[in-house]
């Protein structure tokens, strides 16, 4: 089974704790089966293995994201980089060319496409072969995954089936109908309406040919390149309504899009994260803190407090539905970042009279993880060692640090270090243009 995983989203739904490189599937928010926090990525990545599927597990996502998804992942996670964001079209159409012309796989081969965030039980991961089945039989274009509703939602676009359309357990596809309102939504249910899971399963060679009417290419770092000139669309849009043939597989398992605080805070455990006081007078109120301070409710009802890095938020759980439209303009530097090698957290930023800023970064490298060797064109570097020993290079040269030890990095200068041990510095960024696109290899 070939999967492709669609890893997107801006960071404004669950803002303060998400941004734009820190997306809602990223956040440890959930717990596991053994007790730790985990994230939605991690939770269904784990859930495709759990599930005994042989799978080619492929994500597509943003180059914000590529940190993300290598710490919580593991470096060997096979990523499709989007050059820009484009929407759900050209990501799932430079995916399927990778597999076909990277990974050499037959038109034959069927392609499952999945969200990366669902809330989901095993089940959905076992109708997963039963969409690569009815592909096969080579009747259908397309097989979706539809979600039996449970109420009638504004939220979710939906599918409806011919009348006796049976296919056994699955269904002939009729039409769609986009995010009605709630009046409609419960006459389509009444029909026999399933919610559009955003689920796709198709034959490699179905695609292939689609996009290849839209841009001739005849290799994947060609297609790479002209990535612009694809069609900005999402794929329901242009490939699933204009699919002749289209089977649906119903899910009747647990399903939720964990992308409002009001739904993430139903299936947190506990009604508080971090350092955080809830007295007993105060009725379904959540509390999510990541900053070292306390945060206290007293005598509160549907509230959802966050306080992060990036901001605080207090929220009637309802409202919090709404929140994307305030933080839309919201021009800030993310002020927490998940990489690769540990993370970081800005702890502040100064601009002075004579137009020179200061950046003070606090730096978490796991041990045995490295920082890039690179340089920077406009700023300055002063590093101290809180905790932990690393090895230092620069400009070649090699030697070990320690607690205590503060090192001068002048512009120009090549630099990196590997942590032997977890590794906490602090980084006092100095210059007139401090950026992180401000990095060279």
């Amino acid at each position: 089974m070939n999967i492709i995983l669609l890893s997107g989203g801006s960071g404004k739904r669950l803002w303060p704790l998400s941004n734009d490189t820190r997306s809602k599937q990223f956040l440890k928010l959930l717990k596991n089966t053994s007790g730790e926090f985990e994230s939605m990525v991690q939770r269904i990545y784990g859930q495709i293995q759990k599930a005994g599927i042989e799978a080619n597990i492929v994500i597509a996502t943003g180059k914000s994201q590529i940190d993300s998804i290598r710490s919580q992942l593991g470096a060997a996670v096979d990523i499709v980089l989007e050059p820009e964001r484009r929407d759900t079209f050209p990501a799932i159409a430079l995916s399927s060319a990778y597999l076909a012309l990277e990974k050499n796989m037959s038109p034959e081969d069927v392609i499952l496409v999945l969200p990366v965030d669902p809330y989901v039980s095993v089940e959905y991961f076992m109708n997963l072969s039963e969409m690569e089945k009815e592909v096969k039989k080579g009747i259908y274009d397309i097989v979706l995954m539809g979600v039996k509703p449970t109420y009638p939602s504004e939220k979710y676009g939906y599918i409806v089936p011919e009348a006796n359309g049976n296919i056994g357990n699955n269904f002939i596809v009729e039409r769609f109908t986009e995010k009605p309102n709630s009046e409609r939504a419960k006459e389509l249910i009444e029909e026999g309406a399933f919610w559009n899971s955003g689920v796709f399963a198709f034959k490699l060679g179905f695609l292939m040919n689609i996009v290849k009417q839209q841009l001739e290419f005849k290799s994947f770092e060609e297609l790479n390149r002209n990535y612009a000139q694809l069609k900005k669309i999402s794929f329901d849009y242009e490939v699933v309504e204009k699919a002749s043939s289209i089977a649906m597989v119903p899910y009747n398992g647990e399903w939720k899009d964990l992308g409002t605080w009001n739904t993430l805070t139903e299936e947190m455990d506990g009604n508080y994260l971090g350092c955080a006081t809830i007295d007993e007078e105060s009725v379904d109120t959540h509390i999510i803190n990541e900053l070292d301070i306390p945060v206290i409710a007293l005598g509160v009802k549907d509230l959802v407090i966050v306080a992060s890095h990036d901001g605080i938020l207090v929220s009637d759980k309802e409202a919090s539905a709404r929140l994307k439209s305030y933080v839309e303009n919201l021009d800030q530097r993310p002020m927490y970042e998940e990489r690769q090698w540990g993370n970081y957290k800005v702890l502040d930023f100064t601009t002075y009279e004579d137009g020179t800023s200061s950046l003070t970064r606090s730096l978490f490298i796991w041990a045995g993880k490295s920082i890039s060797y690179h340089y920077h064109t406009n700023k300055d570097e002063i590093w101290t060692v809180v905790n932990g020993s690393g090895e230092l290079v620069e400009n070649g040269h090699v030697r070990n640090v320690r607690i205590g030890e503060v090192i001068y990095i002048n512009k120009g200068t090549v630099h990196s270090i590997k942590a032997d041990t977890n590794l906490r510095i602090i980084e006092v960024q100095i210059g007139k243009e401090l950026f992180d696109t401000d990095i060279e290899y």
